[in-house]
């Protein structure tokens, strides 16, 4: 997937007023209680909207899916982005500060990594899984070149940010706490001794 295509996957479609709360009550109840867990008629009904408004909006509950964590990809890599947009440098320690700070992802854990344990990969929401993670592993490339221009290999470094990233944030939805994502962020300071 190239980056044209992967930022094509992650953009939300427009919306109307009445699919806007199809998907916030299909985003709280997709990360509160699982995607496969939650069907089409408690979202209807906790939105107030009729199934045929649903598939009107988003033609299957498969769509309406991969636009959930389209929107939650935009939403998170706003924060991301104001983030590291106030740190000093090496701005890259400030992806793991925001994760730490993300309420968004807090007792689950990441509702990509959660997705992508739900879905088969032929799933259209599988793409933006992809795609986001893409996003990330290139943000922080991009971070390491920037801020390190030492680093004799920016892109094996900034692999093992993602990879510290990746299993600290796995864990927080298991452990319900951020004390793997303080580690990971010591040793990527370590790392950059």
């Amino acid at each position: 997937m190239t980056s044209t295509e992967a930022m094509e996957e992650i953009r939300v479609p427009e919306l109307t007023p009445g699919a806007q709360r199809i998907l916030e009550v299909a985003s709280d109840l997709f990360y509160r209680h699982g995607i496969h867990a939650v069907g089409v008629d408690s979202i209807a009904r906790e939105s107030g909207i009729t199934k045929r408004t649903l598939y009107d909006r988003f033609g299957s509950k498969d769509v309406l899916v991969a636009v959930y964590l389209q929107a939650r990809h935009q939403e998170w890599w706003q924060r991301l982005e104001e983030r590291i947009a106030e740190a000093s440098s090496p701005r890259v320690l400030a992806v793991f500060d925001a994760y730490a700070d993300d309420e968004l992802d807090s007792h689950r854990g990441c509702a990509f990594l959660n997705a992508a344990g739900e879905l088969p990969t032929g799933h259209p929401a599988y793409r933006v899984i992809r795609a986001h993670k893409q996003a990330m592993r290139g943000r922080l490339v991009e971070l390491v070149r920037a801020d390190c221009t030492d680093a004799v290999d920016p892109e094996a470094l900034a692999e093992h940010f993602f990879l510290l990233l990746e299993g600290a944030v796995a864990h927080r939805g298991i452990e319900g706490n951020n004390d793997l994502l303080a580690t990971a962020r010591q040793l990527a300071e370590r790392l950059l001794l």
